[in-house]
């Protein structure tokens, strides 16, 4: 069934009163609500990804070291969450799993925050979401093609330039949920080939691979899923404080796993197994 407002608008209180452990008692009051604990919650709505080939990366002085050469890729189908979780949807996990909450969950304002992307998780964090919801986050490849297409364009929009009517990005670093933080369905005509809201600028999103500086000139031609170890995570997409050049949809970051920041957010994605004749 899909939840209420007013039924996610309570769920948040009771994830951001104010105790003494806010990191554990805040998690004991979803908990211990049978109600919160049986809710079916609505899938978030994903976006197919056709199977095929596409541009990663870049070529030319435009492009740091580690974003080339531009090479020619070929990926599975796959599903890619059309919008960056939210706050009210990582609430319920939070209700329903022993994750510890995000970095400053106690700022949170359950009326005017749900449909906020969810800010303050570790890589960890998102991955054990998506665990949850029966999906995994996006291979670094697979994040670049559902923001960029099979054209090699530079926003998810086209060529032009990022504007305050295509994305969320250049506030400065000082963070507040209501100053700062878009709603995760606002921006449409900033979406990418797909249909996908938001992957340039909001928040900046947790992608499955380790980050690797060279990568690219061995990379594999089909379905690559990155290193096998390293120390950084590659984050993608810019978020609300960063400058356009950021919001490239082949520009790269990295962070330590355990990261936890206002910048930082993710989406889902979901392997699509190929139907076969019986």
């Amino acid at each position: 069934m899909r939840l209420p407002l007013s039924f996610v608008i309570l769920l948040l209180l009771l994830a951001s009163v104010p105790t003494d452990d806010p990191a554990y008692a805040q998690l004991e009051r979803l908990r211990k609500n049978k109600e919160v604990k049986s809710a079916t919650v609505p899938e978030p709505p994903m976006v197919t990804i056709p199977e095929g080939h596409f541009l990663m990366g870049a070529n030319g002085t435009d492009a740091l070291e580690d974003e080339r050469p531009q090479h020619r890729l070929w990926l599975e189908r796959y599903e890619m969450d059309l919008y960056e979780v939210t706050i009210a949807h990582y609430a319920t996990f939070l209700a329903q799993a022993h994750r510890s909450p995000p970095w400053q969950w106690e700022s949170v304002d359950p009326a005017r925050h749900h449909d906020r992307p969810v800010v303050g998780v570790s890589w960890f964090d998102a991955e054990a979401y998506c665990r949850w919801r029966g999906a995994r986050l996006p291979s670094e490849a697979e994040w670049e093609k559902a923001a960029r297409g099979s054209d090699g364009r530079l926003f998810p929009w086209g060529n032009q330039s990022p504007t305050d009517g295509l994305a969320n990005f250049g506030l400065g670093a000082r963070f507040r949920y209501s100053q700062v933080l878009a709603s995760v369905q606002k921006y449409e005509a900033g979406r990418s080939p797909y249909g996908i809201f938001q992957m340039a600028g909001n928040v900046g999103e947790w992608v499955a691979d380790w980050y690797g500086a060279n990568i690219y000139e061995a990379s594999a031609l089909k379905n690559p899923t990155g290193p096998e170890q390293g120390t950084f995570r590659v984050v993608r997409g810019g978020s609300w404080s960063d400058l356009p050049k950021y919001l490239l949809t082949y520009a790269r970051g990295k962070l330590p796993p355990d990261t936890q920041n206002s910048y930082t957010g993710f989406r889902c994605a979901r392997t699509v197994v190929p139907i076969t004749s019986p």
